[in-house]
C-alpha cells in the first residue's frame, strides 16, 4: 500500500478549521473532507460557509459553524458545537484572521482594529488549542494542530497589528509544541507567501519578486497542510514552520509605508 494512500483515519480522525469560509482555510477544510475526515467549517460569514460546504466532495462530512472569534464567548460556543458534533477534535487548523487594509499602518491603525487582529489570531488560537488539547489529553488521544502564520512574523509588513499578531502566533506554536509533545499532540505552523486568496488582494507585479514566477493560490497550501496534519506522514514533526511562498522570502520587497 502506498505511504500516501491513507494519510488520515476516517474512523477516528475529526477536524476543526477556523476561517474555513474562504482562502487557505477553505482549501484545507475541503482537503480534509476529501480525505474522509469529518470537519467543522468555522467562519464569521454564513454565506461563505454554505458556499464552501457546497463545494466539498463530501458535504455530508462537513459541518457549519458561524461566529466571530474575536469573542472568547464565541470560542467557547464553537468548542461546545465541535465536541457535540464530532466528539474529540483530533485535528485543529487556525486560519481565521480579520481582513487587512493597507491604510492601517503604525500611525493610523485604531485600537479596535488592533485588538480584533490579536483577539482572532492569538487569543482565539491559544484558547481553542488549549481547550482542545485538554480534552485529547484526558481521552489519551493523539492530536495535530496547525496555525497559519505569515512571512511577516519575522519581516515588517507596514501593518503592525497583523505582523505582531503573526509573530506572537509563531512563538505560540513553539510553546504549545514543547508543552504538548509529551501527550502526542503535535503543533506546527504553515507560513504562506503572497497568496491571492481570502482578504489579500495581491498586486500582479509582485510576481516579479517570486522565483517561481507567479502569485500563490490557496490550493498551493492544502497539500502541505494535510501532510503536516497527518499523524501518519508527519509523526515526528512538531514545533516546525513550513514556508510555502514560491521563494518570495528569498527577497525583501516591501517599501516603507506612505504616511500621507
Amino acid at each position: 500500500m502506498s505511504l500516501f494512500s491513507t494519510p488520515f483515519d476516517p474512523t477516528r480522525d475529526t477536524a476543526l478549521v477556523t476561517g474555513a469560509g474562504n482562502g487557505i482555510g477553505r482549501a484545507i477544510a475541503l482537503g480534509l473532507v476529501g480525505e474522509g475526515v469529518r470537519t467543522m467549517f468555522a467562519d464569521v460569514s454564513a454565506e461563505r460557509v454554505r458556499a464552501a460546504i457546497g463545494a466539498s466532495e463530501r458535504p455530508d462530512l462537513a459541518l457549519p459553524w458561524v461566529g466571530d472569534l474575536a469573542s472568547l464567548e464565541a470560542c467557547d460556543e464553537l468548542l461546545t458545537s465541535a465536541h457535540s458534533a464530532l466528539g474529540e477534535v483530533t485535528h485543529f487548523v487556525h486560519s481565521a484572521s480579520p481582513p487587512r487594509r493597507e491604510a492601517d499602518h503604525a500611525l493610523a491603525v485604531d485600537h479596535k482594529t488592533w485588538q480584533d487582529m490579536h483577539a482572532v489570531n492569538l487569543d482565539a488560537g491559544f484558547h481553542l488549542a488549549r481547550e482542545l488539547a485538554k480534552r485529547l489529553i484526558a481521552a489519551k488521544r493523539p492530536g495535530s494542530f496547525l496555525f497559519l502564520t505569515s512571512l511577516h512574523a519575522g519581516t515588517p509588513r507596514n501593518l503592525v497589528h497583523y505582523s505582531t499578531a503573526k509573530a506572537a502566533m509563531a512563538m505560540l506554536v513553539k510553546e504549545l509544541a514543547k508543552t504538548l509533545g509529551r501527550y502526542d499532540i503535535r503543533v506546527n505552523a504553515l507560513v504562506p507567501g503572497a497568496i491571492a486568496a481570502g482578504g489579500f488582494v495581491a498586486d500582479p507585479a509582485l510576481a516579479r519578486h517570486i522565483p517561481l514566477g507567479r502569485l500563490g493560490e490557496a490550493r498551493d497550501l492544502a497539500p502541505m497542510a494535510l501532510t503536516v496534519l497527518s499523524n501518519k506522514l508527519s509523526a515526528y514533526v512538531t514545533g516546525a514552520a513550513f514556508v510555502v511562498d514560491g521563494g518570495l522570502s528569498l527577497t525583501n520587497w516591501f517599501e516603507a509605508p506612505v504616511l500621507d
